[in-house]
């Protein structure tokens, strides 16, 4: 039983929970208001973020464990003991220093510039890039705006 726990905890920890957009495209959302209007400029731009990495520490345990079997393979007696602890620290160092804790994520963005219908205000959009849905320069778009301060343009229908 506690395997599985183990497990879910796990899958839990891994899966990717949070959008940009702050909600998944298959989410239904209330909205406050939609806006047409006409795209002025596209530009694609991109973000990059700091992610700690949160399994540090095993990766340093197995180092160190993984060195630790390998340095008991040679001497004997005591020597055997002092190989097994200096092949334990080695490799816990090499672990840490091979895999290090942080790594960058890139995300992709659209920046865009829209004249909306009526009284011709512009407005700039920076929404999370979606290679299903390309905003040219004069496509008709309609600017969604949700509850909780959201904005999210899609193409007209």
């Amino acid at each position: 039983m506690t395997f599985v726990l183990r497990s879910i905890v796990l899958i839990a920890l891994l899966l990717p929970t949070v959008t940009l957009a702050g909600y998944q495209r298959n989410q239904a959302v209330p909205v406050q208001q939609v806006i047409y209007g006409e795209v002025i400029s596209v530009r694609q731009i991109s973000t990059q973020e700091l992610q700690q990495d949160r399994h540090s520490g095993w990766k340093t345990f197995g180092g160190a464990l993984i060195g630790g079997v390998i340095g008991h393979q040679f001497g004997g007696g005591s020597g055997q003991d002092v190989a097994t602890v200096l092949g334990a620290i080695a490799g816990a160092g090499l672990a840490a220093n091979r895999y290090p804790d942080t790594r960058i994520i890139e995300q992709q963005l659209i920046e865009m510039m829209i004249r909306l219908e009526g009284d011709q205000q512009q407005v700039m959009v920076v929404q999370d890039w979606d290679p299903t849905m390309a905003f040219q320069a004069g496509n008709t778009v309609r600017v969604v705006y949700l509850q909780g301060g959201q904005v999210r343009v899609d193409n007209a229908m």
